[in-house]
């Protein structure tokens, strides 16, 4: 895997177009400086538990006595069961339900940016090449970056594309996270057969 399709497998992930209606309507309350403070404290809450769990994901999976591809697979059905969400979104949101007032960590930094399904990609790329750390946090910052700036942009696209516009994006990147994931799962499952083949 490259840098460049790294980044845009996070930047999948982070799914910064699914989250801006999200992220509209838990601001709207707060004068426009309070959101960009807000904003910007939650986008880089999100990138330190995402460079932490690349960093000592490997550590991690040693400690649990995990094998890379049992991780590859279930980052795989993760990813696949994120992608089905965003293309079949349940009536309460992708997330759930979201809680009033100030957002705080939950839900903008954990788990609409930085999900279940990122820190598995990340911890993947980590344990699967750990010699290549510094390449997928470049592919992490670049991908972050891009969620960033379209998220600071939020009411503008908003305004711009309108929501039904915004709803096709998110399917359409709903429609690649699962051929992504699908890849995941088979790469994963080929090792493992590989392995346990006499």
């Amino acid at each position: 895997m490259t840098i460049a399709s790294a980044a845009l497998l996070l930047f999948l992930i982070l799914d910064p177009l699914g989250n801006i209606p999200v992220f509209l309507s838990l601001l709207r309350n707060l004068p426009p400086r309070r959101q960009r403070i807000v904003l910007a404290r939650e986008l880089l809450i999100a990138l330190a538990v995402l460079m932490m769990f690349l960093w000592g994901g490997k550590y991690a999976l040693e400690l649990m006595h995990l094998r890379q591809e049992s991780v590859a697979i279930a980052g795989g059905i993760v990813l696949f069961l994120i992608g089905i969400r965003m293309i079949f979104p349940p009536p309460e949101g992708l997330m759930g339900e979201l809680p009033d007032g100030e957002p705080f960590i939950v839900p903008m930094a954990i788990p609409l940016v930085a999900g279940p399904s990122g820190m598995a990609a990340v911890m993947l790329m980590g344990s699967n090449e750990p010699a290549r750390l510094a390449d997928w946090s470049l592919a992490l910052m670049i991908a972050w970056g891009a969620t960033a700036a379209i998220l600071f942009s939020a009411t503008l696209l908003y305004k711009l594309l309108g929501r039904r516009a915004l709803t096709a994006i998110e399917r359409l990147m709903g429609m690649l996270l699962v051929a992504i994931s699908v890849q995941m799962f088979l790469d994963g499952l080929g090792t493992y057969l590989q392995i346990s083949a006499p």
